[in-house]
């Protein structure tokens, strides 16, 4: 298949997850004392943090490409693939919305803590509505593949994803404190990774089989 514009922006997808794992991993060396492995990724970006101007820097890409990439991905959808499919993209899409305007307007005021209005939000609102958006997209994702042999992989990676997500969530509760931060982790790129995925999808015209 011949690619055209919107199949390449799919490859915006891998530089967003490049972006967000960047901000990640570098972005403890300007927050002294951090503890990755203790400490939620948000921690990072909150308003008091000396690592938030790096985060916003090196996360930019992370937040434009992805957006840029899973809306592409809709477009190219649409009259296309099974309807369970599309409501699944579509809700992921939504997700990825409510995340990047919820956290970047509601981050956090302190690292740590959620005593304030803005930190209620932030965690109680947003992360919520993220958290079921995710996992109902995954599912209906999941649904739609199976139902569909020529996307049985794209199955496959949802419910990847969703067992990454369901591991950070019931990690995070489980685990001692000065643990926390690997399981969350796990949920934090688990969205990420799929939108990467998301994106090969869509450079490959959504033909990710042999005829």
């Amino acid at each position: 298949m011949k690619k055209t514009l919107i199949n390449r922006l799919g490859l915006l997808g891998i530089v967003s997850l490049l972006s967000y794992a960047a901000a990640v991993v570098f972005s403890p060396l300007a927050y002294p004392g951090y503890d990755w492995m203790a400490q939620a990724v948000s921690d990072l970006s909150a308003a008091d943090a000396q690592s938030a101007l790096l985060w916003s820097q090196l996360s930019i890409l992370y937040i434009v490409c992805g957006i840029v990439s899973i809306m592409a991905v809709c477009l190219f959808v649409e009259h296309k693939l099974n309807k369970l499919l599309r409501t699944g993209i579509y809700l992921f899409a939504a997700m990825n919305w409510i995340s990047i305007v919820g956290y970047a307007m509601f981050p956090l005021s302190t690292a740590g803590k959620a005593d304030t209005l803005q930190d209620i939000i932030h965690v109680y609102v947003v992360t919520v509505l993220v958290v079921i958006l995710s996992i109902a997209s995954l599912v209906v994702i999941m649904i739609g593949g199976f139902r569909d042999r020529r996307y049985h992989s794209l199955t496959i990676f949802a419910a990847f994803a969703l067992l990454l997500m369901l591991a950070g969530a019931i990690g995070t509760g489980a685990v001692p404190q000065e643990y926390f931060g690997i399981p969350e982790r796990f949920s934090v790129f688990a969205a990420t990774g799929f939108n990467a995925v998301l994106g090969v999808y869509l450079f490959k015209g959504f033909e990710m089989r042999k005829s």
